[in-house]
C-alpha cells in the first residue's frame, strides 16, 4: 500500500476533512500512541497505519479497502 492510496481511502472512509483531522489529531495506541501521519513520518508500514486507524474507529473490514470505480481520483 502507497501512501496516496492511505490518503485516497482515508477520504473515502471518512470524508476529507475528518480525514485529515483523524490522520493528525487521533492517537493510535496500535502504532506506538502516534498519530497516524506521525506514524508515517517515522517509516511505520503506510497498511499497519491504515489497519491502526480503522480500527480506532471501529471500521469493518469490508469497507477499509475498496473505493467505487466511479468514485476513485483519476
Amino acid at each position: 500500500m502507497r501512501r496516496s492510496e492511505f490518503a485516497e481511502l482515508a477520504d473515502h472512509v471518512f470524508g476529507p476533512s475528518l480525514a485529515r483531522t483523524y490522520t493528525h489529531d487521533l492517537v493510535l495506541e496500535e502504532i506506538g500512541g502516534l498519530s497516524a501521519a506521525e506514524a508515517l513520518e517515522r517509516g511505520v508500514a503506510v497498511r499497519a497505519v491504515w489497519n491502526a486507524l480503522c480500527d480506532a474507529m471501529e471500521v469493518p473490514e469490508s469497507a477499509r479497502w475498496e473505493i467505487p470505480v466511479e468514485q476513485r481520483r483519476r
